[in-house]
């Protein structure tokens, strides 16, 4: 794509390489470094926002009136939902999709909480958009469940997960503990829920029953439905429909038993913070069903909860908005690699104190991964400032590569890096490869429950992830012939796409992919000439754009036709160019032109604009715009690229 344009456009300017171009990149890079330096918090640590959609925010204005807490701040909430509506009345997961019906009917049912009238000329758009694409009843389960919680709908209609589903062990195979952390937060409490089946009736003037296509939709007619040629989909919905005739018959002491289990083990995942995970989700859905329970708003439990969601509170003028997650461990682990790329040393300040509030984050109490890691001591790092449970793959070996460059003495820290890289070694998973959360939840045929509608039941290994670990322990001197990392390697070589690309679970998506795939090869000293390598350097170089930049959109994730393509956006060209550097393609002319691509669009204040989601929650289904990686992705591969240059005028 443009490919041989760049070549000749780059050609020319070779000569003036080593005066004109490389004073260019030197200026960049102080400039971004500067910038960079100047978002650090006083106690060491980076954190930008994590930008996702509406519902986040409209799920908390429906929490706020179903647990009849004070409403003040619900019209800044509000004031923010209108402010992100698209043109065509509806609302958007990613930027640029043309909006999403269950995030529409959501962010349409908070109005509607809020105060505002259908007849509002704002509400009929979104009606319109929404009755457009078949009404309420098209939206997802999750949305649907906010929809009976408030007797807009039938519970009958909603996928059953029997809060009896507690009481089976782990060894069983088939317990809570064969779902991934997010869902297993999000689930338990949800069993409570349809359990108990609350309503909390709406005043009339607030139902939404205009977005149904006819009146006997949300009662009558809302149910599982079959699916056409879907075999293994459509035995769960026969499933499902003998769980609800057990529903109406239930066995009280069983049912009752299960229900403790759940509050206990609800109770129990609560961080001192407030935080059930660190993502909101299952903090909403625990404060829920809490209080279906019984519990008062006033309860320190809930207290807490409030509390810590209250924390992912961000304001601008007249709005208040909640973000889904909060990212400070992420966030440092990255701006302190891109301030080693960029040649700030370990002794720097800013280095040392990010460093100490790192160390500080390392988790050492066992969490849900040990069900499946008996044996394995803890030592791991989470994505938040609290999340006890739930440290992660990713986040530990980025941290520990951040730790190596940026640690002014290692060895005086050896122990915890020891424990940190041990750590994350112990959870490869059978395959070779490494998920997020836990190891060896692998259980793809559970995305086929009807209540799995986005697909993202379980957290199995993936490329991306894969690539980092192998490229952490590069850094830490392990070597080709570690029995890890030959199982790493045969897990990548297995799973690379025809085509030469690998597949971003965490960004969007192949350029992600390949880019963590690439470093992790380099790190690990992994012969780059190899055929299959040489195919993924191919692949980026196809897919750069002719202005010199890369991008690819989020519908690549449902479309793989769409894979490498998009608009450049700042942090997909930077993947691209970390990748064919560590592959050693830094005198390439594809490279240099992405360079320019990043020197040209920097702005005055040092960094970059992104408005594009780079980030992934759920593939297709919740992407995420981390509002750092238009600054600490850039100025790593201007570091990297600036370093590679004059190692190799000094060869």
């Amino acid at each position: 794509m443009g490919g041989e344009s760049i070549a000749a456009r780059s050609e020319a300017a070779n000569e003036a390489l080593p005066k004109i171009f490389l004073s260019r990149i030197e200026r960049a890079v102080r400039r971004a470094q500067a910038a960079m330096l100047g978002m650090q918090h006083p106690d060491g640590y980076w954190w930008a926002e994590l930008e996702s959609n509406v519902t986040i925010t409209a799920e908390y204005i429906m929490l706020h009136r179903f647990l009849g807490l004070d409403e003040s701040r619900v019209p800044r909430m509000a004031a923010d939902i209108l402010h992100r509506q698209l043109p065509n009345g509806g609302w958007s997961v990613w930027s640029g999709d043309g909006g999403e019906i269950s995030t529409t009917v959501e962010a349409y049912l908070a109005l509607k909480i809020a105060g505002f009238s259908p007849d509002d000329p704002r509400m009929l758009k979104a009606r319109k958009f929404i009755l457009a694409r078949g009404g309420a009843l098209k939206t997802r389960v999750f949305t649907r469940i906010f929809l009976a919680l408030f007797g807009q709908l039938s519970w009958d209609g909603i996928p059953l997960l029997p809060v009896e589903f507690m009481l089976l062990p782990p060894w069983s195979g088939f317990s809570i503990y064969e779902f991934s952390s997010w869902s297993r937060l999000t689930i338990v409490p949800l069993m409570i829920i349809m359990a108990k089946r609350p309503v909390r009736p709406l005043p009339q003037d607030q139902w939404v029953t205009e977005l149904f296509l006819d009146p006997s939709e949300p009662f009558l007619k809302h149910r599982v439905a079959w699916k056409p040629r879907a075999h293994l989909e459509n035995f769960f919905v026969l499933v499902d429909r003998f769980q609800k005739l057990y529903y109406r018959l239930p066995i009280p002491w069983l049912r009752n038993l299960a229900i403790k289990q759940a509050v206990n083990w609800v109770l129990e995942h609560q961080e001192e913070s407030g935080d059930w995970g660190g993502i909101q989700p299952p903090m909403v859905n625990s404060l829920l069903a809490l209080s279906i329970l019984g519990y008062p708003a006033d309860h320190e439990v809930m207290r807490r909860g409030l509390k810590a969601l209250e924390f992912f509170e961000l304001h601008e003028d007249d709005r208040t908005w909640l973000q889904s997650c909060i990212s400070p461990v992420w966030d440092t682990a990255l701006a302190m690699r891109a301030l080693a790329a960029a040649g700030l040393p370990p002794q720097d300040p800013a280095m040392t104190k990010a460093s100490h509030w790192l160390l500080a984050k390392q988790i050492f109490k066992p969490g849900d991964w040990r069900h499946k890691c008996r044996n394995l001591p803890p030592g791991g790092w989470a994505f938040e400032f609290v999340n006890n449970w739930y440290p992660d793959v990713d986040d530990s070996s980025m941290v520990l590569m951040a730790l190596k460059e940026g640690l002014a003495d290692p060895a005086k820290h050896q122990a915890a890096l020891q424990r940190g890289i041990n750590w994350c070694l112990g959870m490869q998973c059978q395959n070779g490869g490494f998920g997020s959360f836990d190891k060896d939840n692998t259980k793809e045929w559970l995305n086929a429950i009807p209540f799995a509608d986005l697909k993202a039941l379980v957290d199995p290994p993936t490329e991306d992830i894969t690539g980092r670990v192998l490229e952490m322990m590069g850094a830490f001197g392990y070597g080709l012939d570690h029995p890890a990392a030959v199982r790493a390697l045969d897990f990548v070589k297995r799973t690379q796409h025809p085509d030469g690309a690998w597949w971003g679970r965490w960004g969007v998506n192949y350029i992600y992919g390949t880019w963590s795939v690439l470093a992790g090869l380099a790190g690990i000293g992994e012969d780059l000439r190899q055929p299959y390598v040489r195919r993924a350097v191919a692949w980026l170089k196809e897919h750069q754009l002719p202005n010199g930049g890369w991008g690819e959109c989020c519908e690549s994730y449902p479309n793989a036709e769409m894979m490498g393509q998009g608009v450049g956006s700042a942090s997909q060209t930077a993947w691209a160019l970390l990748g064919l550097i560590s592959a050693g393609e830094a005198q390439a002319p594809e490279v240099k032109a992405g360079v320019e691509y990043l020197l040209r669009t920097q702005n005055s204040q040092g960094r970059w604009n992104e408005e594009h989601y780079t980030g992934t929650g759920f593939p297709g289904h919740f992407m995420i715009r981390y509002h750092l990686y238009r600054d600490c992705f850039p100025l790593q591969a201007l570091g990297r690229y600036h370093q590679a240059v004059k190692d190799l005028e000094e060869e």
